[in-house]
């Protein structure tokens, strides 16, 4: 595995890596890698010929009032986790790589970003959609891999690439999740040990929500309902949002119908948490 700081040798090195006609898959990371991460390049891993992830804590998707400062970073345990996997390229560049200078020209998100954790995060997908056209110009993958736990960053991400003609497939992975059902996160260390027993309900909850779908039941109202009482019962965590959209246009719905998403964000003491649940409903 070669890790790579600057802009200039990786363009370079993957600009060879196509001359060869070589498939490459991506996996954009902001480092502190747990089992999701490691998911995601197994699959990448499996689909491509080159395998190339990045680690970047990308400093215009936070807010002044959120955790740039304190995300957790740790290089050396990434490093050793990535080579583990067989990867063949780590772009590990600063922020003064990324943004030498400010920048003249940067992308606004206009849609799918008004609600679930963009409605509290304003220009936090504009940030994101700035460095994803940035590293995918940089990296020219076949293949973007992404977990499905952000499920709204996956849908700006799908518009992103179809809207901009990237020639790149998107391909959404599985959440994974810890014994309990907790999705796994960088921010779960910050759980405490009691939290962390208590953040299973927000999967619960949704789990719960689903069965009632299964069983018939289509009314929004009803479903959030649900989904507030198993969390309220189980958990102290504050509720910052319940949310049941189409998906990926994640436009509001009268009744659960077609491809929908059941989303739900919960504070903890030190910690935000997100879930979700994607499903077709006939």
């Amino acid at each position: 595995m070669r890790v790579i700081t600057t802009v200039q040798e990786m363009q370079e090195i993957i600009q060879q890596v196509k001359a060869e006609k070589k498939s490459v898959g991506f996996v954009p990371t902001m480092g502190f890698l747990h089992e999701g991460h490691l998911t995601l390049l197994r699959n990448a891993r499996k689909e491509n010929d080159i395998v190339a992830m990045s680690i970047f804590v990308n400093p215009l998707q936070f807010g002044p009032n959120e955790d740039f400062a304190t995300y957790p970073r740790d290089f050396e345990r990434d490093r050793s986790l990535a080579e583990k996997e067989n990867i063949d390229f780590l772009f590990y560049p600063s922020v003064a790589e990324m943004y030498p200078s400010e920048a003249s020209i940067s992308v606004i998100v206009k849609d799918r970003t008004d609600v679930l954790c963009g409605k509290s995060r304003p220009g936090h997908f504009d940030g994101v959609a700035t460095v994803l056209t940035k590293l995918f110009n940089i990296m020219m993958p076949t293949r973007a891999y992404f977990g499905k736990k952000d499920a709204q960053q996956v849908a700006v991400i799908d518009s992103l690439i179809k809207d901009f003609n990237f020639p790149i497939k998107l391909i959404p992975v599985d959440i994974v999740r810890e014994e309990n059902g907790l999705a796994k996160s960088s921010r779960n260390v910050n759980l405490e040990p009691y939290e962390r027993e208590q953040a299973a309900a927000l999967y619960r909850s949704l789990q719960k929500a689903r069965s009632a779908i299964e069983e018939g039941e289509r009314d929004i109202p009803e479903l959030k309902k649900i989904i507030e009482t198993t969390i309220l019962n189980e958990s102290q965590g504050n509720i910052d949002y319940i949310e049941i959209y189409s998906y990926p246009e994640l436009k509001p719905i009268d009744k659960a119908s077609g491809s929908i998403i059941m989303a739900i964000a919960v504070k903890f003491s030190k910690v935000r948490l997100i879930d979700n649940i994607i499903m077709s409903v006939k």
